[in-house]
């Protein structure tokens, strides 16, 4: 069954279904802070209706979730998001929303698990929140990208982003409106061209190594 996906300008668009000859599914994993946009990155880029295991805010969560800059914040991320895009007739990408609360940590093992690559979606205005997420990157070894999405708060340069962050050079930094399908599209686009590069440099080292 199609569905329709509604963007912020009031558009609707047909999202295909997935198609019989599918058979190569590929992984990438949305992680960053709470509330940065993760929920809303993988619903504005998912070809179909996207599952979602958000939940509520209530009391229960007062003094654990850090509402700073997200006091409109009513639901969370209590498992993770799921999205689908089909790249051809048989290739799929399959996107997961990791949850951003420390207490919901301890499922990013299983959802990295089997990721190409990961985006790293960060607030500027909450840039420590983003720590974990890439420590936690790097440590695995998965490659990633950083996505600023845009909330309206302070515009850092690139270059504050990464010593802030402290990122390395390779390491790409790209700008992002999670709200946007085109704007997601293209985050998702630099972390392949990513995985390409780095692929590319490995096997030309494998090749100066012989």
């Amino acid at each position: 069954m199609d569905s329709a996906i509604s963007h912020p300008n009031g558009e609707t668009d047909a999202r295909p279904p997935l198609g019989s000859k599918a058979a190569n599914g590929l992984k990438v994993v949305v992680v960053g802070g709470f509330g940065v946009g993760k929920t809303t990155m993988v619903k504005s880029v998912s070809d179909i209706r996207p599952l979602h295991t958000e939940e509520t805010m209530t009391r229960a969560g007062e003094g654990i979730d850090d509402l700073r800059q997200v006091e409109e914040k009513t639901t969370t991320t209590i498992a993770f998001d799921f999205g689908r895009i089909s790249l051809d007739a048989t290739t799929v990408l399959y996107l997961f929303g990791a949850p951003g609360q420390e207490r919901f940590w301890f499922l990013w093992d299983s959802l990295f698990r089997g990721t190409l690559g990961a985006v790293v979606l960060v607030d500027t205005r909450r840039l420590a929140d983003s720590w974990y997420a890439i420590d936690r990157l790097e440590q695995q070894g998965t490659p990633f990208v950083v996505a600023r999405n845009d909330f309206g708060g302070p515009r850092h340069s690139e270059t504050q982003v990464r010593e802030a962050l402290d990122l390395s050079d390779d390491v790409p930094v790209v700008e992002c409106d999670a709200r946007s399908r085109g704007s997601s599209r293209d985050v998702l686009v630099a972390l392949v061209d990513h995985l390409y590069t780095l692929a590319s440099s490995a096997a030309e080292a494998r090749r100066s190594s012989t």
